[in-house]
């Protein structure tokens, strides 16, 4: 752990597996609640001056920051790979992601405006100041286990806040490295902090119940976004969440199914299909889904499922059996209720996989609104398949969820096109683009799939609290 500009040891430590082995890789500290308050009495001690640094020494920072991440991209991407199981290639681009962030920052930084707003007096002035929330709780996950600590920590720093992290107690070392560049990078004891734990609910609680504590961030699942919700609650405690997704894949009948086939396969499985924007439902016109099934089953099927230092591999292991196992139950559901298999639909075992938790790149053909991946978040390497008629009836299925993440729209045609963004119900809209993602750029969601955004002139704005001054004159 790292605490008040000291690593620390603790008491007790547990282990760090590699997915696609099975194998122990490494070992971290089993923080306590007691840990996460001395943590957060670090950080509320070190904000009085942290808050009154100037902007371009906050900024100087972060660029250091950045230039030593930068440096080392190999390093943690190799350490990603190996506690996380993503291809090599995967690790590299999500640190070049996560650097983005340090970068943008350091310039956002510098651009925290206020501003005077004309009063109704002539003897009156208002001017409005944005100032730092105060201490940040931070809570990241194990699916991008670098760039989501570098989406929070760069804009809170940046605002001015200090900060404690959790990480995902599947993904900690990564973590760790991410701070010892925050600490050789100049900042202050204190500033950051970081707590891994096995157990996540008694560090949450201490995010939650602690007074000092004045914002909270988290990515993860709803169920556990609304349980932390509430809890801050009591407190009127600011909070940020990007939750679960169930993104939409529309294909409308005038796009190149071919092109879109590749453009799905992509992110659908992208990170083996962990990832929060990763499309769960392709729905495709009637009038091109064969040719699309066809060119989506014969590339998901020549993709190779590995280790992720093995020249080639694009398919890595799920985090974990409980993973493996969800989607089994699901695909099992789809298949008794009449869907088809395209492709895949199995876990893979052979040449030494079975000490992983790997599941072939599968292609459900015949979903309907009865099976539970229809309804359900899959985070898996499974695409369900579902024909449509109209843009209309698209447009009511692809709403027809509690989520609101992101979505995906294929089609030559830029009328549809806008009239079906502004039909969605959802925060990210990509319109023949499978990236609609960048540092510059808000990420966040709609419904229960969040508050809040991140990235971005939106993800600086989550950290400040806006003070308005009425001056007599």
């Amino acid at each position: 752990m790292f605490i008040n500009g000291q690593w620390e040891t603790g008491a007790a430590v547990f282990e760090v597996y590699n997915p696609a082995t099975g194998e122990a890789v490494g070992s971290v500290p089993d923080g306590t609640r007691a840990d996460a308050a001395r943590a957060i009495d670090a950080a509320g001690r070190a904000f009085a001056s942290w808050s009154q640094t100037t902007a371009y020494a906050r900024s100087e920072l972060l660029y250091r920051a950045w230039q030593l991440m930068r440096e080392r991209r190999d390093e943690l991407a190799r350490t990603m790979t190996l506690e996380q199981g993503k291809p090599l290639k995967a690790a590299r681009n999500e640190v070049q992601y996560a650097s983005d962030f340090l970068l943008w920052f350091a310039e956002e930084a510098k651009r925290v405006y206020g501003r005077t707003i004309p009063a109704p007096r002539p003897d009156q002035r208002f001017i409005v100041l944005h100032q730092p929330v105060g201490v940040v709780a931070a809570i990241t996950p194990w699916n991008y286990p670098v760039s989501m600590i570098t989406r929070k920590v760069a804009p809170a720093l940046a605002a001015g806040c200090t900060i404690v992290l959790k990480p995902s107690e599947a993904t900690p070392l990564c973590a760790v490295e991410v701070f010892k560049i925050l600490h050789e990078a100049g900042i202050p004891d204190g500033v950051v902090n970081l707590v891994t734990a096995l157990d996540p609910e008694p560090i949450g609680l201490e995010f939650v119940e602690n007074p000092r504590v004045k914002k909270i961030t988290f990515t993860g699942s709803t169920e556990v976004g609304k349980l932390l919700a509430g809890r801050a609650a009591a407190q009127v405690k600011r909070i940020s969440m990007e939750l679960g997704g169930h993104a939409p894949f529309i294909v409308l009948d005038d796009a190149d199914p071919v092109r879109a086939a590749k453009g799905c396969l992509l992110v659908k499985f992208l990170n083996t299909g962990q990832a929060c924007i990763s499309p769960n439902r392709l729905l495709v016109h009637r009038s091109i889904v064969e040719p699309f099934a066809a060119e989506f089953k014969k590339r998901a099927s020549a993709m190779k499922a590995g280790s992720g230092f093995d020249e080639g591999v694009s398919i890595g292991p799920l985090v974990n059996r409980e993973a493996l196992e969800k989607i089994e139950c699901q695909v099992a559901d789809a298949l008794h209720k009449g869907a088809t298999i395209e492709t895949g639909g199995a876990r893979l075992t052979e040449n030494g996989l079975d000490r992983g938790f790997f599941y072939a790149p599968t292609l459900l053909n015949n979903v309907t609104p009865k099976m539970r991946i229809y309804r359900e978040e899959t985070f898996g390497p499974v695409a369900p398949l579902i024909a449509f008629d109209s843009d209309q009836e698209a447009l009511a299925m692809a709403n027809d969820t509690r989520y609101g993440l992101a979505a995906y729209i294929y089609t030559q045609d830029i009328a549809r096109a806008m009239r079906m963004l502004e039909g969605l119900r959802f925060a990210i809209v990509g319109i023949n683009d499978i990236n609609p993602t960048a540092a510059a750029a808000p990420f966040g969601g709609m419904q229960e799939s969040g508050l809040g955004r991140e990235g971005g002139q939106e993800g600086i704005a989550e950290y400040l609290e806006v003070k308005l001054a009425g001056i007599s004159i």
